[in-house]
C-alpha cells in the first residue's frame, strides 16, 4: 500500500505543482498535530483499558463513544480557528476544514478500531487499517486515468473516503457487538476517563509533532513552494523509515522480556543494531548517489526545482543514517522504564527544531527544514547514546558502531568509483552495488557465516 501511495502522491503533485501541493500538505500536517492533541490519548488508552478489563467496555464506552465524537468535532472548530490564527482566509479556510475534515475522522476511525482490537479480531483490524487507504487510492487513480483530477476532486476524494469508512466502521462495531449504548459525557466519569488518558496523550504527541510542525511553518515562514518541495522529499524519507518503525516493535517488546538479564540484553541490541541498521546504510548510499531517480515522476517540474528537491532528499536521508545507528538505543531506554527522560530529551529536540525553523525558514526554505530537522536528530541520538551507558547495565557496542560505519564508507567508496569510472544505468549500477555490499557486510564482520548456519534449518 505504502509503495502505491508513493507513485500516486507523485503524480498527483506533478499533476497540481508544488504550490498547491505543498498547502494541502501544510493542511495536512496541521490536522494531524490537532487531532493528536485533541485525541487526549484515548484511543491508546481505549484499546489498552478494554483489552486488560472486559468489563470495561460496558461500564465506561457508552461514555466514550459520544465523547471522542464530541472530540472530533471541537478539534476542526480548533483546527479552523488555528488556521484564521495562522492568517488563512476564505477559501483557504474552506480548504483546511475540507482536508482536516478528512484527517480527523480517519482518527475518529482508529479510535472505533479500538474494540476490534481489544476483542483480538485481528485479521478484521488488519483488514479495517488499510480499507480506507485502499479506497482513497482507488478514487484517487480513477480520477487520473479519467484526467479528472484537481485541487477540489483529489481533496474531495479524501474526504469521501474517510466519511465512508467512519460510517462503515460504525456499522461493523454494531454487527460484531449488537447495539452501541451511549450517554451524554458526564463531568465526572468524563474527567476520571481523561486523566487516565493524558500520558498516552503525552506520548503520542511527542512523537507527532516533530515531524509534522516542519511542514506547517516552512508554508507560513517561506512558501508553499517550498513545502511542496519538502513534502515530495519527506514522502521519500517517510517511507524508507517504515522498515525501523516496523522492526523496532519487536525488539522493544524482547528487550521488555529481559530487562532483568544484562546478558540477553547485550545479545540483543547486539543484533537490533545490525538488523535495523544494515538495509538503512544501502538505502542511503543510493540516494546520496542516485537521489535524481526517486523523482522520475515529476515531468512538469524545471532543472532547479527537481535540484531542490534531490538537495532535500539528501540531507534528509542522512537522518535515515542517524537512525539506522542509533534508533535502537531510543527503543531500549523505553522499554527498560526509561520513558520520562526519552520524552524530556524528544521535547527539547522539538524546542530546538522549532528554534532553528523560525530563524532559518525564511530565507533557506526546504532546505533548511531538513537540515535543522537532521540536527536535532542528532542530538537527540547521542543523548540516547549516552544514556545507555549512564542508565543501563548494557555496554554501547562501540565496535558494531565502527563496523557500520566502515561498512558504510566502503560502500560509499565502492559507489564513488563506480560512477566515476562506468556510465551505467542507475538500475544496474544499484543491482551491482547490491552484490558489492555482500562481501562488504563479511569482511567488516557485520555478518558471518556462523550467525548465518545458526539460521538455516537442520
Amino acid at each position: 500500500m505504502k509503495p502505491g501511495w508513493i507513485l500516486v502522491e507523485n503524480l498527483v503533485q506533478n499533476r497540481l505543482g508544488h504550490a498547491t501541493f505543498g498547502l494541502v500538505a501544510a493542511f495536512s500536517a496541521l490536522a494531524v498535530i490537532v487531532a493528536t492533541l485533541t485525541d487526549l490519548g484515548l484511543t491508546q488508552f481505549t484499546v489498552q483499558r478494554l483489552a486488560a478489563e472486559p468489563k470495561f467496555a460496558d461500564e465506561h464506552f457508552p461514555t466514550l463513544l459520544p465523547l471522542r465524537a464530541w472530540l472530533t468535532g471541537a478539534a476542526l472548530l480548533a483546527l479552523l480557528a488555528l488556521g484564521a490564527a495562522l492568517g488563512y482566509r476564505g477559501p483557504q479556510l474552506g480548504l483546511l476544514a475540507a482536508v482536516g475534515g478528512s484527517l480527523l475522522l480517519t482518527q475518529y476511525g482508529l479510535f472505533l478500531r479500538g474494540p476490534v482490537q481489544a476483542r483480538q479480531h485481528f485479521n478484521t483490524d488488519a483488514l479495517l487499517s488499510v480499507f480506507e487507504k485502499l479506497l482513497a487510492l482507488g478514487l484517487v487513480v480513477g480520477l487520473l486515468l479519467g484526467n479528472g483530477l484537481g485541487l477540489n476532486t483529489y481533496v474531495g476524494a479524501r474526504l469521501a473516503a474517510a466519511v465512508f469508512t467512519a460510517v462503515l466502521f460504525l456499522g461493523l462495531l454494531r454487527r460484531l457487538f449488537g447495539q452501541l449504548p451511549h450517554r451524554w459525557p458526564r463531568r465526572g466519569p468524563a474527567g476520571q476517563l481523561l486523566r487516565g488518558s493524558l500520558p498516552f496523550a503525552f506520548i503520542a504527541l511527542l512523537y507527532g509533532i516533530n515531524e509534522r510542525v516542519d511542514m506547517v511553518l516552512l508554508e507560513r515562514l517561506s512558501s508553499a513552494q517550498e513545502a511542496g518541495y519538502y513534502a515530495a522529499a519527506y514522502r521519500w524519507l517517510d517511507a524508507v523509515m517504515m522498515y525501523a518503525w516496523t522492526v523496532l516493535p519487536l525488539f522493544f517488546a524482547r528487550f521488555a522480556h529481559a530487562v532483568a538479564r544484562p546478558r540477553e540484553l547485550r545479545q540483543l541490541l547486539w543484533l537490533g543494531q545490525r538488523v535495523v541498521g544494515v538495509p538503512l546504510l544501502f538505502a542511503v548510499a543510493f540516494v546520496l548517489f542516485r537521489g535524481e531517480v526517486l523523482f522520475w515522476q515529476f515531468s512538469h517540474s524545471q532543472a532547479p526545482e527537481l535540484a531542490r528537491m534531490v538537495l532535500c532528499s539528501k540531507i534528509l536521508f542522512l537522518n535515515v543514517l542517524v537512525h539506522a545507528f542509533f534508533a535502537i538505543y531510543s527503543t531500549l531506554l523505553t522499554s527498560t522504564r526509561h520513558q520520562t527522560v526519552v520524552s524530556w530529551l524528544i521535547g527539547f529536540s522539538i524546542a530546538l527544531n522549532l528554534s532553528l525553523n523560525l530563524v532559518f525558514l525564511p530565507r533557506y526554505g526546504a532546505v533548511a527544514a531538513a537540515a535543522n530537522t537532521l540536527i536535532s536528530v542528532v542530538f537527540v541520538s547521542v543523548a540516547y547514546v549516552w544514556l545507555v551507558a549512564r542508565r543501563t547495565p548494557v555496554a554501547v557496542p562501540w565496535r558494531i558502531l565502527a563496523q557500520l560505519a566502515l561498512a558504510f564508507g566502503l560502500l560509499c567508496g565502492g559507489w564513488y568509483a563506480l560512477r566515476r569510472g562506468l556510465g551505467l544505468s542507475w538500475w544496474l549500477e544499484a543491482g551491482l552495488m547490491a552484490l558489492a555490499f555482500v562481501p562488504i557486510l563479511f569482511g567488516t564482520g557485520l555478518v558471518s557465516w556462523r550467525e548465518l548456519r545458526r539460521l538455516l534449518p537442520r
